[in-house]
């Protein structure tokens, strides 16, 4: 299961730089053009809080929202308009700088969504491109873990570089009490066409997910996958959640985000899924349409 909760939040961009140069980075050629929301639009959600206390909690994101000076600000101001709880979205180095993290910790951020890119120091460095990134993030994590009235939740994208790491992800952070939730999003290029041959095929992430999400489960922690076919996860499948919380973005997000072409499934018409996004034609451009492979679930 998952905290399915993304309805109780709202998610605002606030930062397009980022220091890591992941290779799956879905945005890089974007980054550059892209506006992070502006203040005055920040303080009209603000308002929209404090008066009708329509969210629980406030994700406060970007390419890395830690690069933003003023975040324990923005963090104060989101406590002081009525938000429970305030999450940030990064890749956790800067929070093994103990006095930043209890600068936030103060400012009122209680939960911490951090991207997880391989499964120890050598496959996550090679994947975010920046040497030091692995010892940075998890020591970060490892302190919050220690701090009352925190909650921790990973991100880790699967690509053919990172699929067979899945498991040993899971096992890797299984020390971490206040990590309740880990999520596996399956990597889409942004693209009408797969340029880094990134995308894994679906049969071969299959085994990796399945028992990353079973050693997930028996830790105790919730789990969410994203962008997977609903049908191959069979008595999984209830680990499939696509929900995301209201998303404020530059518009222009929506336009490159419109290439993918998500909802592309043989069996799209005759299949009662709720919950699936079916393939992207980046994806059958290098692996075909999997018809014999995947199953529509019954209507009704």
């Amino acid at each position: 299961m998952s905290l399915r909760d993304h309805a109780d939040y709202v998610s605002i961009t606030m930062e397009f730089r980022c220091n890591l140069r992941c290779v799956h980075c879905m945005i890089e050629g974007t980054m550059d053009r892209l506006k992070p929301a502006p203040d005055d639009l920040f303080a009209r959600v603000l308002a929209e809080q404090h008066a009708s206390g329509r969210w629980k909690g406030l994700v406060l994101t970007g390419s890395e929202i830690t690069l933003r000076r003023d975040l324990p600000d923005l963090a104060r101001a989101a406590r002081e308009a009525g938000f429970e709880r305030i999450r940030i979205q990064t890749h956790g180095m800067h929070l093994a700088r103990t006095d930043y993290a209890d600068r936030l910790l103060a400012a009122g951020v209680n939960e911490f969504f951090v991207s997880v890119a391989g499964s120890d120091r050598e496959s996550h460095d090679r994947i975010t491109a920046v040497p030091g990134a692995w010892d940075k993030m998890l020591a970060g994590m490892e302190y919050l873990d220690r701090q009352d009235g925190v909650r921790l939740i990973t991100n880790t994208v699967v690509t053919a570089l990172s699929h067979e790491l899945l498991p040993g992800i899971v096992d890797r952070l299984s020390h971490l009490e206040r990590l309740v939730q880990m999520e596996f999003w399956t990597y889409f290029p942004m693209a009408e066409t797969d340029e880094k041959g990134l995308c894994a095929r679906h049969a071969d992430i299959l085994p990796h997910l399945r028992a990353a999400i079973l050693r997930a489960r028996a830790l105790g922690r919730f789990v969410e996958v994203k962008n997977f076919p609903e049908c191959l996860l069979g008595d999984l499948r209830d680990a499939l959640v696509n929900a995301q919380p209201t998303l404020i973005i530059d518009p222009e997000f929506w336009t490159e985000f419109d290439r993918n072409g998500f909802y592309r499934c043989v069996h799209q018409a005759e299949c009662g899924s709720k919950e699936c996004l079916g393939l992207t034609p980046a994806y059958a451009a290098r692996f075909g349409w999997e018809e014999d492979r995947l199953t529509p679930f019954p209507k009704g």
